[in-house]
């Protein structure tokens, strides 16, 4: 007998390129919850095929938002932006109804400042830290933040050479642990899959995967709302702009 759909969750990721969809798919079927259906987009290629820098991150913004308002439109229970750099994030939220929107940052912060109380992240370039950082103390850890580590990758170089990107990580978490004081490791890109648990096992502490985190986060807060009605506030912060200007200005 087929499992009943309890909760379906779009992952987007934001880029002008399909090559992380099917890894992507492959991960989240592995380790979603039985009930869960999960679909994974990414955007037309005549966009930026990576959002390092916060020019390329506006000008994915359209489509983000074009891409979230139409999932819950679809019925989708959640949206995972698949970004560290958190894009578009109070935006998103404020587009929609009732569906869940999670992200990277947000997500694995939250979840970090559970497990320990110092955390290190690790990113693929010095460029990417000083908006990340700009969140961290946005999302309120500031406190909690012992280091950023840098690989010196970019975003698709992370599945080039799997045992040099495991080398770089490893060596950059085990620094952080015994040198910053980590209790904690993020991983700073959802490009950095498929590494965290030997990273785990050999560091010996949690290692959140950029990916996973909001992903499973979606489907708790969904199961919130499910049961209890706890979803996102529509009252100040994520108010919805009027629909009727959205109609007027033809804006999805």
């Amino acid at each position: 007998m087929s499992q009943p759909i309890e909760k379906k969750i779009l992952f987007i990721n934001p880029l002008g390129t399909d090559v992380f969809d099917q890894p992507y798919m492959e991960m989240l079927q592995e380790i979603k919850d039985p009930g869960t259906q999960v679909d994974v987009v990414s955007f037309p290629r005549n966009g930026p095929a990576h959002i390092e820098y916060s020019c390329y991150e506006m000008m994915v913004m359209p489509e983000l938002m074009k891409t979230i308002r139409r999932a819950e439109e679809e019925g989708y229970d959640a949206a995972v932006i698949g970004c560290f750099y958190d894009p578009g994030l109070r935006a998103a939220r404020e587009i929609v109804s009732k569906m869940v929107v999670t992200a990277p940052a947000e997500s694995c912060l939250r979840l970090a400042a559970t497990l320990g109380d110092t955390l290190s992240i690790i990113v693929g370039r010095r460029k990417w830290i000083p908006e990340m950082r700009e969140n961290v103390h946005k999302y309120g850890y500031g406190d909690k933040l012992a280091s950023f580590k840098v690989l010196d990758m970019g975003v698709h170089d992370f599945q080039k050479d799997h045992a040099e990107t495991n080398r770089r990580i490893l060596q950059a978490a085990e620094d952080a642990v015994k040198n910053d004081g980590a209790e904690v490791i993020l991983l700073g890109c959802t490009g950095e899959f498929g590494f965290y648990q030997e990273v785990q096992r050999r560091v010996g502490v949690p290692v959140l995967d950029a990916g996973i985190v909001p992903f499973k986060y979606a489907e708790y807060l969904v199961g919130l709302r499910n049961q209890f009605g706890w979803a996102h506030s529509k009252i100040a912060g994520f108010e919805a702009p009027p629909e009727q200007e959205i109609r007027d200005w033809s804006l999805f």
